[in-house]
């Protein structure tokens, strides 16, 4: 990896965001976001995830890789969760075990947005099916 990698990926809208709230909290900052907005900007994620997941998933095809891919996505998407309470449950009451396994099971969008912006910096191609399998999975993570 380069510095020119490292320096890109420091410089990204998520990581800049990220250091902004840091700051702002160090600094006890009453930076607040209007309330509408929050709500506006999950539903625009939702629906522009949903939207491209269905464009990449008719780019690439709809193989027996592909339905293999989001059938195994889905799967986990549930199977990840339930069986994180359980072994959870064995430590645990059942709220922590409960809170613990629902965040194991859950999607991040940014982290998935910042993945394919990276792999896309290094040129390293990745099936564009991906992005219907997240929001795929979407569903069984809230």
């Amino acid at each position: 990896m380069t510095e020119s990698h490292i320096l890109q990926n420091f410089l990204s809208p998520p990581v800049l965001f990220f250091f902004l709230g840091l700051i702002a909290a160090l600094a006890r900052s009453d930076l607040e976001i209007p309330q509408p907005l929050p709500k506006f900007l999950s539903l625009y994620l939702l629906m522009a995830i949903g939207f491209k997941g269905g464009v990449e998933l008719n780019h690439s095809g709809l193989s027996s890789g592909v339905v293999l891919a989001l059938g195994t996505a889905m799967i986990m998407a549930v199977v990840v969760p339930i069986y994180s309470y359980f072994v959870l449950r064995l430590r645990l009451n059942v709220y922590d075990a409960s809170a613990i396994a629902a965040t194991y099971g859950s999607i991040s969008a940014v982290t998935f947005i910042t993945a394919i912006s990276y792999l896309n910096n290094l040129n390293i191609a990745y099936g564009g099916h991906m992005v219907a399998a997240m929001a795929l999975m979407s569903p069984f993570s809230s």
